[in-house]
């Protein structure tokens, strides 16, 4: 089959057909909803909710992202894009979504077959002694430079068709929040391609065996070799540049650009700078460039020492990981095996690997416990020797092996992130794919050839049948929560979804047959190990709501376990939904048991802004302590000075007890925080309360 289509199809039409079945598998999945930190980047965000697209609006809306300090403005622009033409519609943030997944592929494929012909024996110089050598032995193989490059795109568009087809990348797709790491990888392929180009430009030969002038004819040929040079170089330093720069404001991952390029010139340029090539003149040893060195010096290493100095000792501070059930060492240990996993869960998924939920994995704590930690760490170094070694003879292997690793080195190692995500191998899948696909639908005078192709065709089968599965069920919130509980069965989160997604679907009538279903993996989900509160809060919530008993047993246990570790994102968030559901009275929840359950939380040392200001709602709003809340929205201006929410809660709070004073002074506070006008309405409104006057 994979033989028929080098003889049949042109590698251009090969795209098209894959981009075509592509968007026919996803095609069923864009009918899903919301799940997990949608809410908080999307739903609950009302940052991205603008209701025009004036200055201010964009600019609040760039503003707006809690998943991160660096606020990722480009992604929050994008799905304030999609709300303002659509609504909170999850259809059309969705069909963004495969949009930006279609157009990576299609730059996957222009990035593949620039790699493949630069991979080419003609692409690296040799000394003129050695050519007769290899071209003789390249015509007993088939295997000819031009050959190459004339199979160079259709083997760039099976590259692309794996790539886009891989069940790992369902979740950049369908997850609507992850188009953060889809658009900034679409920046990230942008800046490779560009790189490459450049590249090319300044390896390209001033002439050759046809067109070489006459020696006295040389000499005016410098300026043009040298115009073409430098233009070259000046694409690879303005791609590197402005395609980080730009895909960052997406998601942090697009600094890894400079680390990539610098792979690519590793495994295929070499550092090397143009030579003249004269016919029957033998080339001189290649250069080096040193401009390429002094671009990825200052690009890459210096950025690197700098943010390390400045990252190490946070890392070092016993708080950066107070909110984790993981230390920086057993984080390193752990991230060895799950690489490796990601291996197998790219090529060789299963549905109990690709579980979306991955919060029932078991940390490694030593070498040997578990043993595969030790096992693992043995691979990647394996790994890496690998590629070292076959740099020579199978760049692209080399190539593709080093990309998937160092894809893993700003997400896998010593940041105090959770420990896995899918997602996080929507780049480094394409390492995989540049390594494994070529060498599956090399020459058929390779031996093996047809075992070869048939293993290519069915991969590519498997993973478009695993992805056409799993797309489906993402296209019902039912279908889902039911498949990811039925994939994860010790996964606590994957039990809490179901059960949650059973209330939405209760209506909360005590009488639907969805509210007993909610009990079962609620109950189950509150009772697995590193649990969060999340299942304890929506049993509280959903009986309350629907003015039934609350036992005794769901508060102690949100209590226990607010009090023996620091509370997360995920937690200030239930407290969040309980407050406002008591504020909006909706939920009759017993004060006092309110009271217990933030203080359990605050016992911790430096809590967070959120959670105090969450404490001064409650306070303030519902326990009716106006002292308390004053207090603590207090704190949370102390905490984080720069989120004008808590700011604006101050001013009101002030303004209700008749601080004319302390309001109007925490009003100008709040005037230096107005960048791009984001505030103005704001401005205006707490200017106008009565105990502003």
């Amino acid at each position: 089959m994979i033989d028929t289509l080098f003889r049949r199809l042109t590698g251009y039409r090969l795209l098209v057909l894959a981009l075509l079945v592509v968007a026919a598998i996803y095609w069923a999945g864009l009918d899903g909803s919301w799940l997990f930190d949608d809410y908080p980047n999307i739903v609950d965000n009302h940052g991205v909710q603008s209701a025009d697209a004036g200055f201010s609006s964009l600019v609040r809306a760039a503003l707006s992202s809690p998943a991160s300090d660096f606020k990722r403005p480009l992604a929050s622009l994008s799905f304030a894009a999609n709300y303002l033409a659509s609504g909170l519609d999850p259809y059309a943030m969705k069909l963004t979504n495969l949009v930006i997944h279609l157009l990576n592929g299609l730059l996957v494929f222009v990035l593949a077959r620039g790699l493949l012909r630069s991979a080419d024996v003609g692409a690296h110089p040799v000394r003129e002694d050695s050519c007769l050598h290899i071209a003789e032995k390249l015509s007993r193989t088939g295997c000819t430079p031009t050959g190459q490059r004339r199979r160079a795109p259709i083997v760039a568009a099976l590259i692309a068709a794996g790539w886009m087809l891989l069940p790992i990348n369902l979740t950049g797709v369908l997850y609507v929040v992850q188009r953060m790491e889809s658009m900034a990888n679409l920046f990230v392929l942008l800046g490779l391609i560009g790189y490459m180009a450049g590249r090319q430009r300044m390896l390209a030969p001033a002439y050759d065996d046809d067109t070489a002038p006459s020696p006295a004819g040389r000499e005016g040929l410098g300026w043009g070799r040298s115009s073409l040079n430098t233009r070259g170089f000046m694409l690879c330093l303005a791609s590197i540049i402005l395609c980080t720069g730009i895909g960052s404001l997406a998601k942090e991952t697009a600094v890894m650009l400079p680390l990539y390029a610098l792979l690519i010139e590793w495994a295929l340029f070499r550092f090397r700078k143009q030579q003249v090539a004269v016919a029957m003149e033998q080339a001189a040893s290649p250069r080096t460039d040193f401009r390429i060195v002094a671009l990825f010096t200052l690009m890459l290493a210096l950025p690197m020492i700098l943010g390390m100095a400045w990252l190490v000792p946070s890392l070092l501070k016993p708080e950066s990981w107070a909110t984790r059930d993981f230390t920086l060492g057993t984080r390193l240990l752990s991230e060895a095996r799950i690489v490796v996993d990601y291996i197998t869960w790219t090529l060789l998924p299963t549905p109990g690997a690709l579980s979306f939920y991955h919060d029932d994995f078991h940390i490694s704590i030593g070498l040997l416990a578990p043993w595969s930690t030790l096992a693992s760490i043995v691979i990647l170094a394996a790994l890496i020797v690998l590629a070292i070694r076959l740099r020579p003879r199978f760049p692209l292997v080399s190539l593709g092996m080093a990309l998937f690793l160092a894809c893993h080195l700003l997400t896998g190692t010593v940041l105090p992130l959770e420990l896995i995500y899918e997602h996080r191998n929507y780049f480094a899948s394409f390492g995989l794919m540049l390594a494994v696909v070529p060498l599956l639908c090399a020459s058929r005078s390779r031996p093996f050839a047809p075992l070869r192709y048939l293993l290519l065709t069915g991969l590519l089968i498997y993973w478009a049948s695993f992805t056409a599965f799993t797309a489906y069920a993402w296209g019902s919130p039912m279908r889902l929560a039911e498949e990811l509980a039925s994939r994860a069965p010790e996964s606590p989160r994957a039990q809490y979804e179901l059960g949650r997604t059973y209330i939405i679907y209760s209506h909360y009538d005590p009488a639907s047959p969805f509210t007993s279903l909610a009990y079962a993996p609620l109950e189950k989900s509150a009772s697995l190990p590193e649990s969060s509160i999340l299942p304890e809060q929506a049993l509280i919530f959903m009986n309350s709501r629907m003015h039934l008993p609350l036992k005794d047993s769901w508060w102690d246990s949100m209590i226990s376990k607010l009090g023996r570790y620091k509370p997360g994102v995920q937690d200030e968030s239930s407290l969040s939904a309980l407050t406002t559901c008591a504020h909006e009275n909706d939920c009759d929840l017993p004060k006092g048991r309110m009271m217990e359950t933030f203080s359990a939380a605050l016992r911790h040392s430096t809590p967070s802004a959120r959670l105090e200001a969450t404490y001064a709602d409650y306070a303030w709003n519902v326990a009716g302590d106006h002292s308390l809340g004053l207090r603590m929205i207090q704190k949370a201006v102390k905490s984080n000075p720069y989120e004008p929410a808590y700011r604006i809660t101050l001013i009101r709070m002030l303004a209700a007890q008749g601080n004319r004073t302390e309001a109007t002074q925490a009003l100008k506070q709040l005037s230096t925080l107005n960048f791009g006008g984001r505030l103005d309405e704001s401005l205006d409104q707490l200017s106008t309360l009565p105990g502003m006057r």
